[in-house]
């Protein structure tokens, strides 16, 4: 009996890791925003999750956010949210705080300001202000 072997491989897909779309200035100016990022959902957990895999290496262990809560979909724990398996205060800002701003703060380099596009917006649009405010 002859066994044809290409039949009984699975079929394979690429590897695509989590990423977040994100981009960040070359450097720090007061009162601007130092960068600019794309979540894909309204689900503050996941997304920051995908952030924190970004940022964790670069600034230290995202610790603390505060966020206008309206755009986002935020479960009932309160103030703190588990990313990447350790917790992340939350402070939700009704007022007084840009919806399309968010504001970081981590372990050891301080606070960041970052510029959010909206998640429903389209990929074409989400790159043209990408690019425009990098």
């Amino acid at each position: 009996m002859i066994l044809d072997t290409a039949q009984l491989r699975p079929p394979t897909a690429p590897f695509r890791p989590r990423a977040a779309r994100l981009v960040l200035g070359p450097t720090r100016r007061l009162g601007r925003p130092d960068g600019i990022w794309w979540p894909r959902t309204r689900d503050l957990a996941r997304e920051l999750g995908e952030l924190a895999d970004v940022i964790d290496p670069l600034w230290g262990r995202l610790i603390h956010v505060a966020l206008d809560p309206r755009p986002w979909l935020l479960g009932p724990g309160g103030a703190i949210v588990v990313v990447n398996d350790h917790e992340v205060a939350v402070d939700r800002f009704a007022e007084g705080l840009n919806p399309h701003r968010i504001l970081l703060q981590s372990y050891t380099a301080g606070y960041w300001d970052l510029l959010v596009v909206p998640p429903l917006t389209s990929a074409s649009s989400a790159a043209r202000i990408m690019a425009a405010v990098a």
